[in-house]
């Protein structure tokens, strides 16, 4: 069974919504960036639209809480809370964190593949400018 949940909120300068899906009792965590105040019509625009594009963190494992009967004030009490918490969860968090440095392992990577293919170019073209210096003497 898969859970999915967009927590919009404001990250100074710009408003930022996080899609949290919780699959096999493995979370994953996708941000996007709104820019401007978002209205009820863009975000659900952001949901259509962006939602297959998005790329999910590694996944974290989350334990499960076993379901019991709730005082429906105290279930009422929790979504006021919910609703007046100002950012996202730590497992969120622990998971933008490992998709962040995932990516930058990749940037560095792709980076340095570059950088010795250029070497190599650089040094290929040096090596033939000798050789045709010298050609014929």
């Amino acid at each position: 069974m898969s859970n999915i949940r967009l927590l919009v909120y404001y990250d100074e300068p710009f408003w930022v919504g996080v899609f949290e899906r919780v699959e096999n009792q493995k979370l994953t965590v996708s941000k996007v960036t709104f820019g401007a105040e978002p209205t009820e019509s863009e975000v659900l625009t952001a949901i259509i639209e962006r939602f297959y594009d998005l790329h999910f963190s590694p996944s974290i494992d989350v334990e499960k809480k076993a379901k019991t009967k709730v005082n429906p004030k105290r279930l009422q009490r929790e979504v006021h809370r919910q609703m007046n918490t100002v950012g996202i969860g730590t497992k969120s968090m622990q998971a933008l964190k490992l998709q962040q440095e995932v990516g930058k392992i990749e940037r560095k990577r792709c980076s340095k593949e570059e950088k010795e293919a250029r070497e190599e170019l650089l040094y290929q073209m040096k090596q033939r400018k000798r050789k045709e210096k010298h050609r014929g003497r």
